[in-house]
């Protein structure tokens, strides 16, 4: 038995706030990638049957290349908020807990850079 209270037991345990922003974020980009992941599967099955040339032009709009780097940024920051919520909740050492979720940082940077640089290289024509 423990002659502690309540807020005895939970000072220290942080602060209970420290989660709101990222709970919105990740909020936030589901609900952005809803109608981009319809908008580009969509798009995916009406192109399939054209060719390169076709395809390459049809990211060379701005509207269409505008959509799917919004669509690229959404889901590689939304793919990594939620991993780090599983690596926090399952990842109980410290020292692993931390260095996962800077590699988990890392590889969605990287990842969305590349894809986000494909996306422009073929929208300018490089």
């Amino acid at each position: 038995m423990s002659l502690r209270t309540p807020l005895g037991r939970a000072r220290g345990l942080g602060s209970a706030k420290a989660g709101t922003r990222h709970w919105w974020q990740q909020r936030l980009t589901a609900v952005i990638l809803v109608p981009l992941t319809l908008w580009v599967m969509a798009t995916l099955i009406s192109i399939t049957s054209l060719g390169y040339d076709a395809i390459t032009l049809w990211l060379r709009s701005p509207f269409n290349a505008s959509l799917i780097l919004v669509f690229l940024l959404a889901l590689f920051h939304h793919a990594q908020l939620g991993v780090q919520v599983v690596i926090e909740d399952y990842v109980h050492s410290e020292w692993q807990k931390i260095s996962c979720i800077i590699l988990v940082r890392f590889l969605a940077l990287f990842a969305g850079l590349v894809s986000i640089l494909s996306v422009l290289k073929v929208f300018l024509g490089i």
